[in-house]
């Protein structure tokens, strides 16, 4: 009898095939979520907890492989090993020619971090996978204070659940023909302004990290009468026009936002399942005014966060999938179609924004657990956010040196009167 195991292999969710196909040493397509703890980390007992949280996500097993017509994930016997941080941040994980898996896992002194190919999962996805291995930790590592005295982790989906192709699971289905004439409508680009730099040496990315009081930042939000994603878009966007040339002050200022999906589709996958919507001002007066900011903001969220205009946007991203001329075009010229588009859609962006949102953990860990972090994928200067508790942390990601943008964010939340604590890579 044959001892040789069976290889399972899954196809690419709609919005993990362009990242493959537009990747490259210069934008890996990788994120970063980090945990800050109390106390150094054990290495050893991170492994342990690494061990046991991958028995919960099979799809982390998953090593990239490449077809005659699309890529595909492939089940691998790798074992994942936690090691000190040595890479700068979010270096290249996915490589062609070499079968690896598509994250990994590192500490330094006391920050436990998880780098993931975006091909992989997305932001949510990969928290729960974070949220599961910091809870195997501390149980193991503070076993006589905890165990039996916290509750399980609120996320207990099945395999199959996690697994899910949530596009697929929720793609409506419209006629074709309909879509295709909506698509020429909305498919014209406006060129939005785009933000320039000196890049770092050897494409690293430029870390700058602001942790402050959420509570404190909700505050001066609800004093403007809005959302605290929407005040921190504003602050964004204004810091942005401080710093911009002259000549283009009238050029849009254009936001991607990433959403997750899962808020208004049923899902528990831990694969991607969000869309992004396109925010942006465009400065009408001489003077630029706050206010008038989060005013155009609040309009556009509100007609954009909509389930039927998220419906419409999956809709036009599975057409494309599913047209049968595409479907039959071999993945090298799917590549090269997917970088153009890629080149196309990035002309209408200035930055990009993603609120992560709180993170929860249970009662008992916050004597553990400092903060939460983000860092994306950068391809042009980026912002992400996540809240834990109190502990609200900006992280600005850039390939450029200058930082003239993220002091000009962080100043005008000071000049609010909000402290906050800055440190970079």
């Amino acid at each position: 009898m044959s001892d040789s195991k069976i290889v399972e292999w899954s196809k690419l969710d709609n919005a993990s095939k362009i990242f493959p196909a537009t990747c490259s040493y210069r934008e890996p397509k990788v994120f970063r979520i980090a945990c800050e703890l109390f106390e150094d980390v054990d290495k050893d007992i991170l492994q342990k907890a690494l061990d046991a949280t991958m028995e919960r996500f099979p799809l982390y097993k998953s090593v990239l492989r490449s077809g005659v017509f699309w890529f595909y994930f492939e089940t691998s016997d790798i074992r994942p090993i936690v090691e000190e941080e040595t890479n700068p941040v979010c270096a290249p994980i996915y490589r062609k020619y070499e079968r690896n898996l598509l994250f990994r896992v590192f500490y330094y002194k006391r920050r436990i971090n998880l780098e993931v190919f975006h091909a992989l999962s997305d932001g949510t996805g990969a928290l729960w996978f974070m949220k599961t291995m910091v809870y195997h930790y501390l149980l193991i590592k503070h076993k006589d204070e905890l165990e039996g005295k916290v509750q399980e982790l609120n996320y207990n989906a099945s395999i199959s659940e996690k697994m899910d192709d949530s596009f697929m699971r929720h793609y409506p289905g419209w006629d074709l023909k309909k879509q295709f004439e909506r698509n020429k409508k909305e498919d014209k680009v406006k060129k939005a302004y785009h933000i320039k730099g000196r890049r770092n040496e050897e494409n690293r990315v430029k870390v700058i990290e602001g942790g402050m009081s959420a509570k404190a930042v909700l505050e001066q939000a609800h004093k403007y009468n809005t959302t605290m994603t929407v005040f921190l878009a504003a602050l964004f966007i204004t810091s942005i026009y401080q710093d911009m040339p002259l000549r283009k002050k009238g050029c849009p200022v254009i936001l991607s936002i990433p959403v997750n999906l899962r808020q208004f589709f049923k899902s528990e996958t831990v694969r991607n399942f969000f869309s992004t919507i396109n925010v942006g001002y465009r400065l009408k007066k001489k003077d630029l005014q706050l206010d008038e900011v989060i005013k155009s903001l609040n309009e556009s969220f509100k007609k954009e966060l909509t389930e039927e205009s998220l419906s419409r946007h999956l809709n036009k991203l599975i057409f494309v999938e599913r047209n049968p001329v595409v479907r039959i075009v071999p993945l090298p010229l799917k590549k090269f179609v997917l970088r153009i588009a890629n080149w196309a859609v990035d002309l209408g962006i200035t930055a990009a924004l993603s609120n992560v949102g709180r993170i929860e953990m249970p009662e008992g860990f916050e004597k553990y657990i400092y903060q939460f972090s983000v860092i994306p994928n950068v391809r042009r200067p980026q912002m992400a956010v996540c809240t834990y508790g109190d502990r609200l942390v900006v992280s600005f990601a850039s390939p450029f040196r200058e930082t003239e943008l993220q002091k000009n964010f962080f100043r005008s939340l000071a000049e609010m009167g909000i402290k906050v604590d800055i440190c970079s890579n």
